[in-house]
């Protein structure tokens, strides 16, 4: 019996990738079917439903599960779910469609197919309605109100057959695992209490912090990271994963940590999105969530610690995988370390705070980076990174670092 957490839903994971002479099959099958292009956020949850990250969805949801998971959290059959997970087109060609066929799903950037969609529902929905209650805003200026807005008129809603990873193996090749691999890998190192920690950004002292109280409190931790689109101005997926592995090798202890990436676009949710990291993560055996300042934030949309709070609106039995919530950290000089507002008693101008957004303006503006604020190590890579950046790109760095943490 392992001693990890079980999969949401309680039956084991459900990956709908398809292996072998079925896939063959499938994919000259798909070949043959109406093609439907899908955006990067619906190749990103549909990789995830193949690979069992999404267990125990089976496919896009219908217009009763949308609807519930906007106001309940949870599908029409009352398992927990925060954030809808759906797939539009346009209207002529939903018109075109009939339920009970089978369409192709391709990924228009790589115009690769990864999926075939069994037709069960078209329907439209009030966008409007999903943004207030996801995002809680509609204002075109929130990247994850955009994204929805921009999306089909018309849902489609059924079961899938997922055909690719749509790349990620063969593009992060040493970190990117599937549910079924970190559960192996934990188990083969004997931790059964393992905490994920969420990251869109390189790893600054706080983050780094935040880690280390979590190892102190589980077996290890899982630095998991987001290898999907972020908004423009962000620093990318293999910028990252570089800085973060040179910020394990050299100051965590070994075999604590495990690295690795998955699928998805980033949404900006907050509290909502939070709670989706839960659920995930429940999926690739993490225990714990690491859920700190603003996670999962964008601008001034969300209170520092919504995504704290929101852990405890939802049922006992929701999740498994529960949240460490960690208070505001900071270097402080009179401490002489990292602290937390529960641990330091000092004043504000002792005070460092950080975060990824300031680290990103200063090193795009050239802007010399107090030593307390990021390992030698990681700001050499970061900087070698913007230094690379032509002018323009740089302006972009600059113009979207107020708005996201």
């Amino acid at each position: 019996m392992s001693g990890l957490v079980q999969p949401h839903g309680g039956q084991g994971l459900k990956p709908l990738l398809l292996e072998g002479e079925e896939l063959a099959a499938e994919r000259k099958r798909a070949a043959t079917l109406t093609r439907i292009d899908i955006s990067s956020r619906e190749a990103g949850d549909l990789i995830m439903l193949g690979i069992g990250g999404f267990t125990p969805l089976e496919g896009f949801m219908g217009r009763e599960d949308w609807r519930s998971v906007c106001d309940e959290m949870h599908t029409a059959d009352g398992l927990f779910w925060p954030i809808p997970i759906t797939l539009s087109t346009d209207g002529v060609t939903a018109d075109g469609l009939e339920e009970g066929q089978d369409v192709a799903l391709y990924d228009a950037e790589r115009d690769e197919v990864l999926g075939i969609l069994t037709l069960e529902e078209k329907y439209h929905i009030d966008r409007g309605h999903e943004c207030r209650t996801i995002f809680g805003t509609e204002d075109a200026e929130h990247p994850g109100v955009k994204m929805v807005m921009e999306q089909g008129e018309v849902n489609l809603a059924g079961p899938v057959r997922v055909l690719s990873q749509g790349g990620y193996p063969e593009s992060y090749p040493d970190i990117y695992l599937t549910p079924a691999q970190t559960r192996d890998l934990f188990e083969r190192k004997g931790w059964s209490t393992v905490a994920a920690f969420q990251t869109r950004n390189p790893m600054h002292r706080s983050h780094e912090y935040l880690a280390k109280i979590a190892i102190e409190l589980c077996d290890g931790v899982l630095v998991h990271s987001l290898l999907g689109k972020l908004k423009p101005g962000d620093i990318p997926a293999e910028v990252r994963q570089k800085a973060i592995g040179t910020l394990i090798e050299n100051y965590f202890v070994r075999d604590t940590v495990v690295q690795s990436g998955y699928p998805l676009d980033m949404r900006y949710a907050g509290p909502r999105e939070a709670l989706l990291h839960a659920v995930f993560r429940q999926n690739y055996g993490c225990s714990h969530l690491i859920v700190g300042r603003d996670h999962a934030g964008v601008g001034d949309y969300y209170g520092p610690f919504d995504a704290q709070a929101i852990f405890d609106e939802v049922p006992a039995s929701a999740l498994q995988t529960q949240p460490l919530k960690i208070d505001w950290t900071f270097w402080c000089d009179r401490c002489e370390g990292m602290a937390s507002m529960r641990t330091c008693p000092h004043d504000a101008e002792y005070r460092l705070l950080l975060s990824g957004s300031k680290l990103r303006k200063l090193l795009s503006e050239g802007d010399p980076v107090p030593a307390n604020f990021s390992r030698p190590e990681v700001l050499s890579i970061l900087r070698e990174y913007y230094e690379g950046l032509a002018d323009d790109q740089k302006v972009k760095v600059e113009l979207s670092g107020h708005s996201a943490k």
